[in-house]
């Protein structure tokens, strides 16, 4: 499986011994506040989304990596691409101490990197809660445009999307290893 080093990440493969961090970064509110319900998540429920993720890779062969400080080993959250109703979607979730430090839109850039030179996608998007500015911030940043205010799952959110040809990496440190 696909392992990626950007200037300051180590994006690989979910194991099942991160458990641990992933419950702790699904367990805090602040992180969850626009995701699904806005609620912390409990370990059972960590657990089930933790082999979720190791699975989607399998099924699709693409998804969520562990983001990890690539000199201190530290888990940063999460983030990589999963198919959205069959649409890739480029997601990303960090630990509070790691917003606002351009770490979201490093690991964004580098999952849309990843989805347009290695499977070819053509388009992929981005959805946020409306209010969820910083997320929409990062979609801007790498350089994904608005589309819609729509609702998926009985959520509203707005979609912002990004094509191949509009998609500029720009001198991002991306190192893929498979």
């Amino acid at each position: 499986m696909p392992v990626i080093e950007t200037e300051r990440l180590l994006l690989r493969m979910f194991r099942p011994d991160d458990l641990d961090e992933l419950a702790r970064l699904f367990s805090d509110p602040d992180v969850l506040r626009y995701v699904g319900d806005g609620k912390p998540v409990n370990r059972e429920e960590t657990d089930k989304a933790l082999k979720s993720m190791i699975k989607h890779w399998t099924t699709h062969g693409f998804g969520r990596w562990a983001a990890v400080d690539k000199n201190t080993r530290e888990f940063v959250g999460l983030g990589g691409l999963r198919s959205l109703l069959g649409t890739p979607e480029v997601v990303y979730h960090l630990a509070k101490a790691h917003w606002g430090k351009g770490v979201a839109t490093e690991l964004a850039r580098a999952s849309l990197r990843f989805g347009f030179e290695e499977h070819h996608f053509e388009r992929i998007v981005a959805i946020a809660k409306p209010d969820n500015g910083a997320s929409i911030h990062v979609m801007e940043k790498v350089g994904m445009s608005y589309e819609m205010h729509t609702n998926y799952y009985n959520i509203d959110v707005i979609q912002y999307a990004i094509t191949r040809d509009g998609f500029q990496p720009g001198a991002m440190t991306y190192l893929l290893k498979q």
